[in-house]
Protein backbone atom coordinates (compact mmCIF):
# COMPACT_ATOMS: atom_id res chain seq x y z
CA UNK A 1 0.00 0.00 0.00
CA UNK A 2 1.32 3.25 -0.81
CA UNK A 3 1.24 5.94 2.03
CA UNK A 4 3.13 9.01 2.03
CA UNK A 5 6.36 10.87 0.85
CA UNK A 6 7.49 13.61 2.58
CA UNK A 7 9.70 17.07 2.37
CA UNK A 8 11.71 17.37 5.63
CA UNK A 9 13.56 21.23 5.52
CA UNK A 10 15.73 22.66 8.42
CA UNK A 11 14.38 26.05 9.69
CA UNK A 12 17.46 27.73 8.93
CA UNK A 13 17.40 30.39 5.98
CA UNK A 14 15.40 30.74 3.39
CA UNK A 15 15.05 27.27 0.87
CA UNK A 16 17.68 28.02 -1.73
CA UNK A 17 16.38 27.25 -5.83
CA UNK A 18 18.29 23.05 -4.73
CA UNK A 19 16.27 22.99 -1.81
CA UNK A 20 13.16 23.86 -3.98
CA UNK A 21 14.33 21.70 -6.61
CA UNK A 22 14.08 18.45 -4.24
CA UNK A 23 11.16 19.79 -2.67
CA UNK A 24 9.53 19.75 -6.38
CA UNK A 25 10.90 16.12 -7.16
CA UNK A 26 9.52 15.06 -4.08
CA UNK A 27 5.99 16.49 -4.54
CA UNK A 28 5.71 15.04 -7.97
CA UNK A 29 6.86 11.70 -6.85
CA UNK A 30 4.19 11.43 -4.56
CA UNK A 31 1.25 12.86 -6.61
CA UNK A 32 2.53 10.88 -9.16
CA UNK A 33 2.68 7.63 -7.46
CA UNK A 34 -0.96 8.36 -5.50
CA UNK A 35 1.01 8.97 -2.27
CA UNK A 36 -0.18 11.48 0.22
CA UNK A 37 2.50 14.28 0.77
CA UNK A 38 3.56 15.49 4.04
CA UNK A 39 5.39 18.36 5.59
CA UNK A 40 8.25 17.79 8.89
CA UNK A 41 10.14 20.46 10.38
CA UNK A 42 13.35 19.87 11.43
CA UNK A 43 14.40 21.67 14.44
CA UNK A 44 16.22 19.98 16.81
CA UNK A 45 19.51 21.53 16.72
CA UNK A 46 18.26 24.90 18.48
CA UNK A 47 21.71 26.08 18.57
CA UNK A 48 21.72 26.68 14.55
CA UNK A 49 18.30 27.55 14.75
CA UNK A 50 16.93 31.62 15.51
CA UNK A 51 13.17 32.33 15.17
CA UNK A 52 12.62 28.55 13.60
CA UNK A 53 8.87 29.63 13.15
CA UNK A 54 8.80 32.47 11.98
CA UNK A 55 11.40 30.91 9.23
CA UNK A 56 9.29 27.69 8.94
CA UNK A 57 6.66 29.93 7.99
CA UNK A 58 8.06 31.95 5.36
CA UNK A 59 9.72 28.15 3.74
CA UNK A 60 5.81 26.69 3.62
CA UNK A 61 5.01 30.75 1.95
CA UNK A 62 7.91 29.89 -0.75
CA UNK A 63 6.62 26.24 -0.87
CA UNK A 64 3.44 27.43 -1.82
CA UNK A 65 4.23 29.75 -3.96
CA UNK A 66 5.70 27.21 -6.22
CA UNK A 67 2.36 25.20 -6.14
CA UNK A 68 3.87 22.48 -3.57
CA UNK A 69 1.29 21.57 -1.10
CA UNK A 70 1.48 19.13 1.54
CA UNK A 71 -1.17 16.73 3.26
CA UNK A 72 -2.37 17.20 7.03
CA UNK A 73 0.00 19.60 9.60
CA UNK A 74 3.39 19.78 9.48
CA UNK A 75 5.42 17.85 12.02
CA UNK A 76 7.96 19.45 14.30
CA UNK A 77 10.82 17.25 15.44
CA UNK A 78 11.22 19.77 18.60
CA UNK A 79 7.56 18.62 19.49
CA UNK A 80 8.57 14.79 19.56
CA UNK A 81 11.43 14.85 22.17
CA UNK A 82 9.85 12.40 24.37
CA UNK A 83 8.96 10.17 21.43
CA UNK A 84 12.49 10.13 20.50
CA UNK A 85 13.54 9.08 24.70
CA UNK A 86 11.28 6.41 24.42
CA UNK A 87 12.27 4.86 21.13
CA UNK A 88 15.79 5.14 22.73
CA UNK A 89 15.08 3.59 25.91
CA UNK A 90 13.78 0.52 23.60
CA UNK A 91 17.23 0.21 22.48
CA UNK A 92 19.22 0.33 25.75
CA UNK A 93 20.41 -2.99 25.58
CA UNK A 94 21.59 -2.02 21.62
CA UNK A 95 23.26 1.24 22.56
CA UNK A 96 26.33 2.45 24.33
CA UNK A 97 27.88 5.84 25.54
CA UNK A 98 30.87 7.12 23.02
CA UNK A 99 33.23 9.86 24.56
CA UNK A 100 35.72 10.73 21.41
CA UNK A 101 35.61 13.36 19.24
CA UNK A 102 35.14 13.72 15.81
CA UNK A 103 38.93 14.73 15.64
CA UNK A 104 39.83 11.61 17.47
CA UNK A 105 37.65 9.62 15.19
CA UNK A 106 38.95 11.11 11.97
CA UNK A 107 42.72 10.85 13.23
CA UNK A 108 42.11 6.92 14.13
CA UNK A 109 44.25 4.89 12.22
CA UNK A 110 41.68 2.03 12.40
CA UNK A 111 38.72 3.94 11.57
CA UNK A 112 37.15 2.44 8.42
CA UNK A 113 36.62 5.03 5.36
CA UNK A 114 33.73 5.07 3.19
CA UNK A 115 32.01 7.65 0.65
CA UNK A 116 33.12 10.80 2.53
CA UNK A 117 32.52 9.27 6.22
CA UNK A 118 34.92 8.41 8.88
CA UNK A 119 33.32 5.58 10.03
CA UNK A 120 33.39 4.67 13.80
CA UNK A 121 35.97 2.39 14.82
CA UNK A 122 34.34 0.82 17.97
CA UNK A 123 36.86 2.68 20.37
CA UNK A 124 34.10 3.00 23.42
CA UNK A 125 32.10 0.26 22.46
CA UNK A 126 33.42 -2.62 25.24
CA UNK A 127 34.17 0.31 27.88
CA UNK A 128 34.27 -1.11 31.35
CA UNK A 129 31.95 0.66 34.04
CA UNK A 130 34.88 2.48 35.25
CA UNK A 131 36.20 3.69 32.37
CA UNK A 132 32.94 5.44 31.12
CA UNK A 133 33.02 6.65 34.68
CA UNK A 134 36.84 8.61 34.33
CA UNK A 135 35.84 9.70 30.57
CA UNK A 136 32.41 10.68 31.65
CA UNK A 137 34.37 13.46 33.66
CA UNK A 138 35.91 14.69 31.14
CA UNK A 139 33.07 15.60 28.70
CA UNK A 140 29.26 14.23 28.02
CA UNK A 141 29.00 11.26 26.23
CA UNK A 142 27.16 10.12 22.72
CA UNK A 143 24.91 7.75 22.72
CA UNK A 144 25.90 5.18 19.74
CA UNK A 145 23.75 1.99 18.95
CA UNK A 146 25.42 -1.18 17.97
CA UNK A 147 25.19 -2.57 14.46
CA UNK A 148 27.86 -5.14 14.71
CA UNK A 149 28.91 -4.48 11.71
CA UNK A 150 25.91 -5.46 9.54
CA UNK A 151 25.88 -5.09 5.96
CA UNK A 152 22.84 -3.10 4.49
CA UNK A 153 21.56 -3.10 0.68
CA UNK A 154 19.05 -0.16 -0.17
CA UNK A 155 17.93 0.21 -3.56
CA UNK A 156 17.69 3.85 -4.76
CA UNK A 157 15.94 4.71 -7.96
CA UNK A 158 18.50 6.61 -9.81
CA UNK A 159 21.69 5.37 -8.19
CA UNK A 160 20.43 1.39 -8.45
CA UNK A 161 22.00 -0.78 -5.36
CA UNK A 162 23.87 0.66 -2.37
CA UNK A 163 25.61 -1.65 -0.60
CA UNK A 164 27.67 -0.52 2.95
CA UNK A 165 29.00 -1.72 6.71
CA UNK A 166 26.73 -0.14 9.49
CA UNK A 167 28.85 1.72 11.86
CA UNK A 168 28.29 1.92 15.55
CA UNK A 169 26.18 5.34 14.80
CA UNK A 170 25.18 8.26 16.86
CA UNK A 171 21.73 8.55 18.05
CA UNK A 172 21.89 11.24 20.42
CA UNK A 173 24.87 14.10 20.61
CA UNK A 174 26.90 14.78 22.97
CA UNK A 175 24.66 17.99 23.49
CA UNK A 176 21.57 16.13 23.88
CA UNK A 177 20.37 16.73 20.77
CA UNK A 178 18.88 13.45 18.81
CA UNK A 179 21.07 12.75 16.20
CA UNK A 180 19.91 13.37 12.27
CA UNK A 181 19.98 9.82 10.94
CA UNK A 182 17.76 8.62 14.45
CA UNK A 183 14.89 10.77 14.36
CA UNK A 184 14.20 10.84 10.85
CA UNK A 185 13.92 7.12 10.72
CA UNK A 186 11.26 7.61 14.19
CA UNK A 187 9.53 10.01 12.39
CA UNK A 188 9.14 8.42 8.45
CA UNK A 189 7.81 5.19 10.94
CA UNK A 190 5.17 7.48 13.06
CA UNK A 191 4.09 9.13 9.44
CA UNK A 192 3.58 6.21 7.40
CA UNK A 193 6.10 7.64 4.81
CA UNK A 194 7.34 4.73 2.52
CA UNK A 195 9.00 7.19 -0.09
CA UNK A 196 12.27 9.09 0.48
CA UNK A 197 13.01 11.55 -1.72
CA UNK A 198 15.90 14.25 -1.18
CA UNK A 199 19.31 15.24 -2.12
CA UNK A 200 21.70 13.11 -3.26
CA UNK A 201 24.49 14.62 -0.90
CA UNK A 202 22.32 11.91 1.74
CA UNK A 203 22.42 9.22 -0.29
CA UNK A 204 25.48 7.74 2.27
CA UNK A 205 23.20 7.75 5.05
CA UNK A 206 20.54 5.36 3.42
CA UNK A 207 21.97 2.23 4.48
CA UNK A 208 22.17 3.58 7.97
CA UNK A 209 18.65 4.64 8.18
CA UNK A 210 17.38 1.61 6.43
CA UNK A 211 18.96 -0.81 9.06
CA UNK A 212 17.69 1.22 11.89
CA UNK A 213 13.89 1.15 10.23
CA UNK A 214 14.24 -2.52 10.12
CA UNK A 215 15.58 -3.08 13.49
CA UNK A 216 12.68 -0.37 15.04
CA UNK A 217 9.92 -3.16 12.98
CA UNK A 218 9.22 -0.82 10.27
CA UNK A 219 9.63 -1.34 6.68
CA UNK A 220 12.51 -0.04 4.44
CA UNK A 221 10.99 2.83 2.41
CA UNK A 222 11.74 3.41 -1.30
CA UNK A 223 14.97 5.77 -1.73
CA UNK A 224 15.44 8.82 -4.34
CA UNK A 225 18.03 10.80 -4.15
CA UNK A 226 18.05 14.06 -6.65
CA UNK A 227 21.41 14.83 -8.28
CA UNK A 228 22.17 18.20 -6.68
CA UNK A 229 22.18 21.93 -7.84
CA UNK A 230 25.39 23.11 -8.50
CA UNK A 231 27.35 26.09 -9.95
CA UNK A 232 29.62 26.71 -13.22
CA UNK A 233 32.83 25.52 -10.97
CA UNK A 234 31.15 22.23 -9.80
CA UNK A 235 30.74 23.34 -6.20
CA UNK A 236 27.69 22.53 -4.84
CA UNK A 237 24.86 25.44 -4.30
CA UNK A 238 25.64 27.44 -1.79
CA UNK A 239 23.36 30.59 -0.29
CA UNK A 240 26.60 33.02 0.01
CA UNK A 241 27.35 32.22 -4.01
CA UNK A 242 24.45 34.82 -5.51
CA UNK A 243 20.47 35.36 -5.53
CA UNK A 244 19.24 32.04 -5.26
CA UNK A 245 16.44 31.82 -2.41
CA UNK A 246 12.85 33.26 -3.99
CA UNK A 247 12.93 36.57 -1.52
CA UNK A 248 16.62 37.18 -3.06
CA UNK A 249 14.99 36.15 -6.80
CA UNK A 250 12.05 38.55 -6.56
CA UNK A 251 14.18 41.46 -5.72
CA UNK A 252 16.10 41.17 -8.84
CA UNK A 253 12.49 40.50 -10.61
CA UNK A 254 12.34 37.10 -11.19
CA UNK A 255 8.74 35.61 -10.27
CA UNK A 256 7.92 32.45 -8.33
CA UNK A 257 6.20 31.21 -11.59
CA UNK A 258 9.62 31.69 -13.43
CA UNK A 259 11.51 30.04 -11.17
CA UNK A 260 8.90 26.90 -11.69
CA UNK A 261 9.61 27.61 -15.08
CA UNK A 262 13.02 27.34 -14.38
CA UNK A 263 13.04 23.99 -12.10
CA UNK A 264 10.64 22.48 -14.21
CA UNK A 265 13.02 23.12 -17.43
CA UNK A 266 16.22 21.67 -15.37
CA UNK A 267 14.39 18.25 -14.65
CA UNK A 268 13.00 18.37 -18.84
CA UNK A 269 9.28 19.22 -17.99
CA UNK A 270 8.78 22.11 -19.80
CA UNK A 271 10.71 24.30 -22.26
CA UNK A 272 12.97 27.01 -20.59
CA UNK A 273 9.92 29.93 -21.17
CA UNK A 274 6.90 27.88 -20.77
CA UNK A 275 4.55 29.11 -18.42
CA UNK A 276 3.57 26.20 -16.54
CA UNK A 277 2.04 24.85 -12.60
CA UNK A 278 2.43 22.40 -10.76
CA UNK A 279 -0.80 20.77 -12.16
CA UNK A 280 0.90 21.25 -15.27
CA UNK A 281 4.05 19.73 -14.61
CA UNK A 282 2.32 16.45 -12.20
CA UNK A 283 1.12 14.36 -16.01
CA UNK A 284 4.63 14.80 -17.45
CA UNK A 285 6.70 13.91 -14.66
CA UNK A 286 8.25 10.50 -15.34
CA UNK A 287 10.95 10.00 -12.61
CA UNK A 288 12.48 7.57 -14.90
CA UNK A 289 13.32 10.88 -17.23
CA UNK A 290 14.79 13.11 -14.41
CA UNK A 291 18.00 13.95 -15.37
CA UNK A 292 20.91 11.68 -13.91
CA UNK A 293 23.28 14.75 -13.61
CA UNK A 294 23.48 17.55 -11.52
CA UNK A 295 21.65 20.85 -12.81
CA UNK A 296 24.10 23.38 -13.30
CA UNK A 297 22.75 26.79 -12.01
Amino acid sequence: MRVSGRYAPTPTAGLHLGNLRTALVAWLFARSTGRQFKLRIEDLDRDRIQAAGDIAAAQIAELAALGIDFDGEAVWQSARLGVYQAVADSLAERSYECYCTRREIAESASAPHWDGYRRYPGTCRDLTAAERAERRAVRPPALRIRADNARQLVHDHWAGAVEAEVDDFVIRRNDGVWAYNFAVVVDDIAQGVDQVVRGADLLSSAPRQAWLTSILGGSIPEYAHVPLVIDQQGNRLAKRDRPITLTELAAIGVTPAQVLTMLGNSLALCGPAERVTTSTLLPRFDPDSVPREPWIY
